[in-house]
C-alpha cells in the first residue's frame, strides 16, 4: 500500500486530534499537531512567523518521506495551504458547534500543550467562547475559510459531521 498523507482540519473541539492520534496508532503514521508550531512561547501567545512554521512543516514532511504516511491536524488554514500540495487526502471535521463544545468539556489532558490538566481546564472558558464564534469569524480559523479550503482541494476529500470510530470511515 502506498504511503498516505492526510490533513485533518475543523473547529476546535471537533475531534481532529483524536482522529489523527487514532490514525497514527493504527497505521503507524507520523503525527503532527499544528498547535505545536503555530505559536511562539510567549505570554500572551503570539503566532509564529509563517515562514518559520513552513520550515518546520517541510522538515516534518521530508523527515517522514520514507514512513507509511503522515497525518497533520489543526485549525490553521494558512498553514494547511502551505502543504496542501503534499497531501493526497483531507478530512474536514465539520461538526456542529454544540458538539465541539461538548467535546472540549470532556477533552483529555493534552500534555504536549499544557503543563497540567488544571492548566488546560483553566483555559476552558476561553476555548468555549472561541469555539462558539466559529461560524461568525472571518479568519484562518473560521468555518468559511475551512469550507473554502475543502472546496478548492483537488485530491480525495472526506467530510465528517459527527465523531465516528476510525473503523467506520474509509481513509
Amino acid at each position: 500500500m502506498p504511503s498516505q498523507h492526510i490533513l485533518i482540519f475543523g473547529n476546535s473541539g471537533s475531534g481532529k486530534s483524536t482522529l489523527a492520534s487514532a490514525l497514527a496508532t493504527s497505521r503507524g503514521f507520523a503525527h503532527l499537531d499544528l498547535d505545536t508550531l503555530a505559536w511562539l512561547p510567549t505570554s500572551p501567545p503570539q503566532r509564529a512567523p509563517l515562514a518559520d512554521a513552513n520550515t518546520q512543516l517541510q522538515d516534518f514532511i521530508k523527515g517522514n518521506a520514507a514512513s507509511s504516511g503522515w497525518v497533520i491536524e489543526g485549525c490553521y488554514t494558512d498553514l494547511l495551504a502551505l502543504i496542501s500540495a503534499d497531501a493526497d487526502h483531507i478530512v474536514f471535521m465539520n461538526l456542529p458547534v454544540e458538539a465541539c463544545i461538548a467535546n472540549a468539556k470532556t477533552r483529555p489532558w493534552e500534555s504536549h500543550k499544557y503543563p497540567s490538566k488544571a492548566a488546560q481546564d483553566a483555559n476552558l472558558e476561553m476555548l468555549i467562547g472561541w469555539i462558539a464564534q466559529y461560524d461568525e469569524r472571518d479568519d484562518e480559523f473560521s468555518y468559511a475559510t475551512h469550507q473554502e479550503f475543502y472546496t478548492r482541494f483537488h485530491g480525495r476529500k472526506t467530510l465528517l459531521t459527527k465523531n465516528v470510530d476510525l473503523e467506520s470511515i474509509e481513509l
